[in-house]
């Protein structure tokens, strides 16, 4: 998560931080695209599910600009609710991860580089 370097608040896409209107920070602050490590909040999934798409790729809810919390539903995604500990580290093509809820058929068998940037990032 980014926060404000003048009020510490967190940071959030197209309204900013808790700064006044007017300040130094809110003044002199740069939108970033959202695909840059800043976490768009979903209802549906927690931040730990792992979604599966139907081109085999998995996903972390929130995380890459490229896919909407309204894409994904079943039957053309999956995902694992309450993955167990590494399974998004170890998810490759040697180590793939079925999903278990949703459609139950897909299967991971990459990460969303993406994702993964920006995970590392936040």
């Amino acid at each position: 998560m980014e926060r404000c370097d003048e009020c510490g608040g967190k940071i959030v896409i197209g309204l900013g931080c808790e700064c006044p209107p007017g300040s130094s920070a809110s003044a002199s602050a740069t939108p970033r695209p959202a695909s840059l490590s800043v976490r768009t909040e979903w209802r549906s999934h927690p931040e730990d599910t792992i979604l599966i798409s139907p081109a085999q790729c998995a996903h972390r809810p929130g995380w890459c600009d490229h896919m909407t919390e309204d894409d994904v539903q079943p039957p053309r995604w999956g995902w694992i609710p309450n993955p167990p500990p590494g399974l998004w580290e170890r998810l490759s093509s040697a180590s793939p991860a079925t999903a278990t809820a949703g459609n139950p058929r897909r299967r991971a068998v990459r990460r969303c580089t993406t994702c993964v940037a920006n995970l590392a990032q936040g």
